[in-house]
């Protein structure tokens, strides 16, 4: 079994967070989250690659998010800021995963880590990054289960 893609990205967020308040290497934020017990449960390679590739794409992950926002990205809380980073990561890279999951995903992390709030915010900005990122899998028709 491959582990659990949901705990995978909560984790991911979380590194993250650490990340964006602290800029600590990725190799300590990575040492120190195995320390969690629930760490064994998740799919470690989504988490490795969704952390390394925020870390390593911040910046033109922002510029992508940028034209979404109704705030430079620095002046968001460090909990959006992450989650949408991690979004706008799967959203452009893992187009193995449906663009709603990405979506669905990231409004959930928004539901755990943020504020009241803070959910809605990040699905408006999700959606239209979408909308741009992945047009064609948006405007294809949906199949009915």
């Amino acid at each position: 079994m491959s582990g659990n893609r949901r705990k995978a990205r909560e984790f991911a967020v979380q590194g993250v967070y650490q990340w964006l308040l602290n800029h600590q290497p990725t190799a300590d934020i990575v040492k120190q989250l195995r320390d969690d017990p629930a760490y064994r449960n998740i799919d470690e390679q989504m988490f490795l690659a969704l952390l390394n590739g925020v870390i390593d794409e911040a910046p033109a992950l922002d510029l992508r998010l940028a034209a979404y926002l109704d705030r430079k990205p620095a002046e968001l809380s460090p909990v959006e800021h992450a989650v949408l980073l991690l979004g706008a990561q799967e959203l452009l890279h893992h187009l193995e995963v449906p663009y709603r999951v990405v979506i669905n995903e990231a409004v959930e992390l928004a539901k755990i880590f943020g504020g009241t709030d803070g959910h809605k915010y990040v699905n408006g900005v999700m959606d239209k990054l979408a909308a741009e990122a992945r047009s064609v899998e948006v405007s294809a028709p949906r199949r009915k289960p």
